[in-house]
């Protein structure tokens, strides 16, 4: 059986430009979804966060749709701490969004580390929507972007714009500034791009497939 290890937002708070203090965390249907689509296709998942901490989701993607679901999640309740989790010991790791990644795992040295291992071990390393802002992680002690030249998909700015907040950086263009190669499709639209071991995905429209893409490469 294949392994995936997802790594889960710690945040509850991201501090907008304006420095105030916005809730936040992770975004179910990303969470979720990811989690059974993976699970149905019979793929092992492991759920970290930073310390260890019981995740917060974002109010703001429950709509009565996914609320039960992240109820009934039990590696929600009880994750695995990530400065423990060892890429030998997966085959793949997975970053789901919600604006959570930019407040904590964009800066986390441990994902960094484990993220370049996974992609010197050519393992399949998956991030979503904002997700990709733990890949911010991954700069080598030369100053080097571990994922730099890869083509990969980020919320975009426009979706940004069109969500109404005001995020204290852009995502895609800190990528950008480190070599990645962004490739947007249109805003909500379902977009998933694969270069390589690395699968990224837009938005929460693109969840289900980008973990069948995950899936099907496993």
């Amino acid at each position: 059986m294949k392994k995936l290890l997802m790594i889960v937002s710690g945040a509850d708070s991201l501090t907008l430009a304006d420095g105030t203090s916005h809730p936040t965390g992770f975004w179910a249907e990303e969470v979720v979804e990811s989690v059974r689509v993976l699970r149905e296709a019979g793929i092992e998942v492991t759920v970290a966060t930073p310390g260890g901490v019981v995740p917060t989701v974002d109010k703001a993607s429950l709509d009565g749709k996914f609320d039960q679901a992240v109820e009934e999640l039990a590696d929600l309740r009880t994750p695995a701490t990530l400065a423990e989790q060892k890429a030998s010991d997966f085959d793949a790791i997975y970053l789901p969004g919600g604006h959570g990644p930019m407040a904590d795992l964009a800066f986390d040295r441990a994902l960094g580390s484990l993220l370049a291992d996974f992609h010197d071990n050519d393992k399949l390393v998956a991030a979503l929507c904002h997700g990709p802002a733990g890949l911010l992680s991954a700069v080598r002690a030369d100053g080097t972007f571990v994922f730099a030249g890869k083509e990969m998909a980020v919320f975009s700015d426009d979706e940004e714009r069109q969500g109404g907040l005001a995020v204290p950086y852009s995502v895609s263009d800190r990528l950008a500034e480190l070599g990645a190669r962004l490739a947007s499709g249109e805003p909500w639209s379902s977009t998933v791009v694969v270069d390589g071991r690395l699968v990224t995905g837009q938005n929460p429209q693109s969840t289900v497939a980008t973990a069948t893409q995950v899936a099907a490469l496993l």
